[in-house]
């Protein structure tokens, strides 16, 4: 394989990489000119600029669905905090000190299959009340809806719909039976068919093979996602993964840096499992192809610091201001 054709071409020709040479990339001999060749992507498609979000558990756990990663799923005994809608003075609170802080969007996530009509209206009004008092974009990631509550939400200011792909179409089945790949791209196609933009990743290191993300990165691309969540798996006791082996941090950077080449143009984000990788480990993701990251709490596991988050990135050459 020759890199530097390949990046010529991206770099030159805005052509694409093909699946089976994107597998051939993770098997580049110098992962270092690997991932140097990602961020030279980067740098031309992308800049320097990194777009940050932040997320706020707005219904926890007793979800009827089996995902074995899930600390959520009610079929796991992980003794989370457990509650129907969180206050919404809380949320309305968390997404003021995201905005004072200069974080550029803001979501909620709920657990659940979806969420249903009587609780959208109320979710709704918590992000109108966001939007009156701060300046931040609004996301959401509620499950498995229709169009009406997908119509809801873009009524009230929501911009961007999340639903994670979490994993290749050929290894889901594996880790959950009680939804499908293709129900999680249908709800991504009728977000842009209301008119949002999308957001859609996975999960590494849940005995996937790297011939997997791969496929992963390609279903990402061929549904035209453009900012992409990367977690790590961080095994909850409790679950059905407690006991999945770590990745290791070639393992890591080469699918960010693959994702990279799949994904030229995306912002491809540092997500969950980030608070268990080194500060140099997180560095060199920044420098192989990442360019955005949910900053602060996450779900049911803590997240990072806002503040030595921003001045990372700042060492780094990023600029994460929302201008």
């Amino acid at each position: 394989m020759n890199l530097d054709e390949i990046l010529k071409r991206i770099l030159e020709q805005d052509g694409e990489v093909s699946y089976l040479e994107a597998v051939e990339l993770t098997k580049y001999p110098s992962k270092d000119l690997l991932y140097a060749a990602a961020n030279t992507i980067r740098e031309k498609f992308c800049g320097n600029k990194l777009d940050t979000c932040s997320i706020v558990n707005a219904r926890s756990g007793k979800c009827s669905e089996d995902c074995k990663w899930c600390a959520q799923s009610a079929k796991h005994k992980t003794g989370i905090e457990t509650y129907p809608i969180k206050d919404e003075d809380e949320v309305l609170d968390c997404a003021v000190q995201n905005d004072i802080k200069g974080v550029k969007r803001f979501s909620m996530v709920t657990s659940g299959r979806k969420v249903e009509r009587k609780e959208m209206e109320k979710f709704c009004e918590m992000y109108n009340r966001i939007r009156e008092k701060t300046g931040l974009k609004l996301c959401a990631s509620m499950g498995l809806i229709g169009r009406e509550e997908m119509l809801m939400l873009k009524g009230a200011g929501v911009s961007r719909y999340e639903c994670n792909l979490e994993t290749a179409s050929s290894f889901f089945p594996e880790l959950c039976t009680t939804h499908t790949s293709e129900e999680k791209k249908a709800t991504l196609r009728l977000a842009k068919e209301c008119g949002m933009e999308i957001c859609s990743g996975g999960i590494i290191g849940m005995g996937e093979s790297m011939e997997q993300r791969i496929e992963l990165a390609c279903e990402l691309r061929e549904l035209g996602v453009k900012s992409v969540p990367i977690n790590i798996l961080n095994p909850i006791k409790g679950s059905a993964l407690e006991s999945a082996k770590p990745l290791s941090e070639e393992e890591i950077l080469t699918t960010m840096a693959v994702f990279r080449f799949v994904l030229p143009d995306a912002f491809i984000r540092f997500a969950g499992g980030r608070i268990n990788m080194s500060e140099s480990l997180q560095k060199k993701a920044l420098q192989s192809g990442i360019n955005a990251s949910l900053v602060g709490g996450l779900l049911t596991t803590p997240g990072s610091n806002v503040n030595d988050d921003y001045e990372m990135f700042k060492t780094l050459g990023y600029d994460s201001s929302r201008v």
